[in-house]
């Protein structure tokens, strides 16, 4: 496939071998704790093949390390090294944009043992920013402290912007609603750190040293995962296994590299370093 007119993302020349692997977690690996087919096979290839990978989540709730033992429950063997949240993209910007700051953090371990990592301190008086991660424990309290803040001139940052998210009940609300409604009450609004900002997708790249040109990026959502590699120069697979159904991918602007069902089909492509030729 190539990119429709609509987009203005230009891909990088389809010739190129691939030599690093960017790939989301959720719909791509695993549904909540089950593997998708091909997944563990999937990552035993990128492995075999001596491929760069790292695997994306946008989930800032948990730590690399709990993401590892969750995925090995479901079968699926990944280092802890090969594991990039938007919690830890989230305290690089910081650290980069304001190192030893100070923080009021609305969210779970993950983000909290991420900005700790990089010298931050939590307070609510005066902090320099406001950072909005997920969780499933959102409160009143935090919420309004947060309002207060942001109101008062700390900076409003949030690590994804995912408005809902799945679990076995239903939808939940994600962090992109939560930042709405503070938004809202403040007329502010914050900065996304997580896909599909494609400083998501650099700071991937930087912590493999990879090039663009080189690298793809697997996903299951077109408005995320896709848009976020186009928009960072990436050639983009979307599999049909997660949020977005085959018949959806025509109704977007831009398009991706190549389409599967799942990363079961990718095995001869992690194996050969190409994308099939139809699609080059």
């Amino acid at each position: 496939m190539s990119n429709d007119t609509g987009s203005t993302a230009t891909q990088p020349p389809a010739g190129r071998p691939i030599e690093t692997w960017l790939t989301d977690m959720d719909g791509v690996l695993v549904h909540e704790e089950h593997a998708i087919r091909g997944a563990a096979e999937f990552v035993t290839a990128l492995k075999e093949s001596d491929h760069d990978y790292l695997v994306l989540t946008n989930n800032s709730i948990y730590t690399p390390r709990d993401l590892r033992a969750r995925l090995l429950g479901s079968g699926i063997d990944v280092p802890e090294k090969a594991i990039w949240t938007s919690a830890l993209a989230t305290a690089q910007f910081l650290a980069e944009q304001r190192p030893s700051g100070t923080a009021y953090v609305v969210g779970e371990a993950g983000l909290t043992t991420a900005l700790h990592d990089i010298g931050y301190v939590m307070t609510d008086r005066d902090p320099d920013y406001v950072v909005l991660g997920e969780t499933r424990t959102y409160s009143f309290e935090a919420i309004t402290r947060a309002i207060r803040l942001v109101s008062a001139g700390a900076r409003f940052i949030a690590t994804n912007p995912d408005v809902s998210g799945p679990s076995q009940q239903g939808l939940l609300p994600a962090t992109g609603s939560v930042a709405a409604l503070i938004q809202a009450a403040t007329g502010r609004e914050p900065y996304f750190v997580g896909k599909p900002n494609p400083l998501m997708m650099r700071s991937a790249l930087n912590r493999l040293e990879a090039h663009s040109e080189t690298t793809v990026m697997v996903g299951d959502r077109m408005d995320t995962d896709v848009k976020a590699g186009l928009e960072a120069g990436l050639r983009t697979i979307l599999v049909t296994s997660g949020s977005t159904a085959p018949d959806e991918v025509e109704l977007f602007p831009y398009r991706p590299t190549h389409v599967s069902g799942s990363v079961a089909d990718l095995l001869d492509v992690v194996r050969s370093g190409r994308l099939p030729a139809e699609d080059a």
